[in-house]
């Protein structure tokens, strides 16, 4: 008994070792974000709907690259990257900082993306998982 009562606590503590130090892995560096069809017509009635968030942040290494996907039947602007209908544009980082973007899709007119660096082994690590597994869509299971 006193030695499954021992186990219990290095049981427990096991998984939180493995996250706050195992290699970050993530299936592809591209963070997408799509412009949808109709954008321009809503913007031009009136519209103040959100379509992009006021900020998106990167992480280098991990999800570093920004990917816009012009959805939309007329071209948007992005800094000075004009996206046409259909067409994408990715943008990478190599730097962490803060950048801000005139962006024709954002009911603001403007978009900023922070770039964080990338999470050291141990702590930093530990809570990067936390907030980008809180983050991860949850799927339903068919019943």
């Amino acid at each position: 008994m006193k030695r499954l009562l021992w186990l219990l606590p290095v049981a427990l503590l096991a998984p939180a070792g493995w996250a706050a130090f195992a290699p970050l892995e993530l299936p592809t560096r591209d963070e997408l974000f799509e412009i949808p069809p109709g954008t321009f017509k809503r913007r031009m009635a009136g519209s103040r709907e959100e379509i992009l968030p006021d900020t998106i942040h990167l992480t280098l290494g991990l999800n570093d690259q920004l990917l816009l996907r012009n959805k939309d039947e007329v071209p948007q602007q992005f800094g000075p990257v004009l996206i046409m209908p259909g067409q994408s544009f990715r943008l990478p980082f190599e730097v962490a900082s803060t950048y801000s973007f005139a962006c024709s899709a954002h009911a603001s007119g403007q978009m900023a993306v922070v770039v964080a660096p990338t999470p050291e082994p141990g702590w930093q690590r530990l809570q990067w998982r936390w907030q980008h597994w809180k983050k991860q869509p949850k799927t339903e299971t068919a019943s």
